[in-house]
């Protein structure tokens, strides 16, 4: 069954289009109606819906604002927008603001019909497309893990792919989790040094007594502990690429040394008078603002233009939730793989859960959800139950829970955040959250028991 909210000030405008809809006969549908832009974000953050059809000009706000917050939180629900006015100039600034459609009132009912037949054959495949091959290998047409379909992404690939083929010094800038020593090794692989070493070190988590060893080398005596000769990396590297993540962790005194690798291709051991001539790729990588570190005189002026040839700025998942489907039946099918499952889904609901979280820690804490979501679903469908309690979004206006609250009022997936949230208000105790909610500490006991695991911490909290 497709969920429908529906969302304009005009009450007879909102019975017409809730009889049209009440009349479709396929595919069947739940019609839900608000008349306020605050009361329609509200239906949305309490119910998982198929499709959203808005009026342009409402209460509150616009149907453009209904719009920007839908596809923020959710890019893959088709968002219809309204409009009284036939022009030309209008219908194309809906759809730059990123609707999938518009009407022009007075609506028909064969318009609406066919809308209502193309979204859901749309989440059809949307569903399919969670669904793995259960025999043989599948074939990608990704770089291992770098799974995407967004036009960021697409574009930061590209000139991955383009600047693969040049031996120019490459800065890959991202939040932690968002893959860039993948984008590296993407580059590595198309370029003309592929078939030698691809060198990967991550200066953060090296001491920084060491990191000069490990990057240079040192020569026996040098220091104590030094018991024999040491390759550092960029010899291991030479030929290839070397990888050194968070460059801007690399202590002043090193940055100099490198430096003059960039310049010259010439490296010194520790502890040893002999220059090296090299031939190594530099890639570097930093989850930090290395302009904003130059201005504090905590990296060198002259390293950063050396090393700032190519910029690629990977973006948080956050920003590319439509790539958030493809990444799931990613990690699904690499965790069944290891841990010998057939999983084969997700849930609709499920797949709504994961897509209002913002993902503070990117793909790869994605990839972890999945990983667990695997390992524990008692079938061969990841449930919304499989899955980890997840805040939702940034909190807002729109989103915040204020109590006491009807628990019977809330609907669908909303279920377990609010109870989660009652409890974590009464620290616990379930009676207090059970008149928080508006319901009996039986009532709240048989949700628990329903919507968790038994060895949830949720049923071993405080009485």
């Amino acid at each position: 069954m497709m969920h429908i909210l529906v969302v304009d000030d005009d009450p007879l405008q909102l019975e017409q289009l809730s009889r049209i809809l009440q009349q479709i006969q396929y595919p069947p549908v739940e019609i839900f109606t608000a008349d306020s832009y605050g009361s329609a974000l509200r239906l949305f953050n309490a119910i998982v819906f198929d499709l959203v059809i808005t009026d342009l000009r409402l209460p509150e706000g616009s149907g453009l604002d209904i719009l920007k917050e839908v596809k923020k939180t959710n890019p893959m629900v088709p968002v219809i927008v309204m409009t009284a006015f036939s022009s030309a100039q209008e219908a194309v600034e809906i759809l730059k603001a990123g609707a999938d459609d518009y009407l022009i009132k007075p609506t028909k009912a064969q318009d609406i019909e066919k809308i209502v037949l193309r979204s859901y054959e749309k989440n059809m495949l949307i569903r399919e497309s969670f669904l793995p091959p259960l025999e043989g290998k599948t074939t990608s047409p990704f770089a291992e893990g770098i799974i995407y379909k967004s036009e960021s992404m697409a574009f930061v690939m590209q000139i991955a792919a383009r600047c693969a083929e040049s031996d120019a010094t490459v800065v890959v800038s991202g939040e932690s989790g968002t893959g860039k020593e993948l984008v590296a090794r993407f580059i590595h692989e198309r370029s003309l040094r592929k078939h030698k070493p691809f060198v990967a070190v991550n200066i953060s988590a090296l001491p920084e007594s060491l990191a000069e060893s490990e990057l240079f080398g040192h020569k026996r005596g040098a220091f104590t502990g030094a018991d024999t000769d040491r390759i550092g990396r960029f010899e291991l590297a030479d030929g290839g690429t070397l990888f050194i993540d968070e460059i801007g962790d690399v202590p002043i005194y090193l940055q100099v040394k490198l430096l003059r690798v960039l310049q010259f291709g010439i490296i010194e051991r520790v502890g040893e008078n002999t220059p090296r001539k090299l031939d190594v790729r530099v890639i570097a990588a930093t989850n930090k603002n290395l302009p904003q570190l130059v201005e504090q005189g905590l990296f060198r002026k002259d390293l950063f233009y050396r090393i700032n040839v190519i910029t690629l700025d990977l973006p948080p998942l956050r920003e590319r939730k439509e790539d958030i489907p493809l990444l799931v039946q990613h990690f699904i099918e690499k965790f069944n793989q290891r841990n010998h499952r057939m999983v084969q889904g997700v849930s609709r609901e499920a797949m709504e859960h994961l897509m209002r979280y913002d993902y503070p820690g990117n793909v790869r804490e994605l990839e972890n959800i999945i990983e667990r979501a695997v390992v524990l679903s008692r079938g061969d469908i990841i449930l919304e139950r499989d899955l980890p309690p997840l805040p939702f979004g940034r909190p807002s206006s729109t989103n915040t829970l204020s109590f006491p609250l009807d628990y019977r009022e809330v609907l669908g997936s909303f279920e377990r955040t609010l109870i989660e949230r009652a409890l974590q208000e009464t620290k616990g105790n379930k009676s207090a959250a059970a008149r928080l909610l508006g319901i009996s500490e039986r009532h709240l006991r048989s949700r628990l028991e329903r919507l968790y695991p038994k060895d949830s911490p949720l049923l071993k909290v405080t009485q």
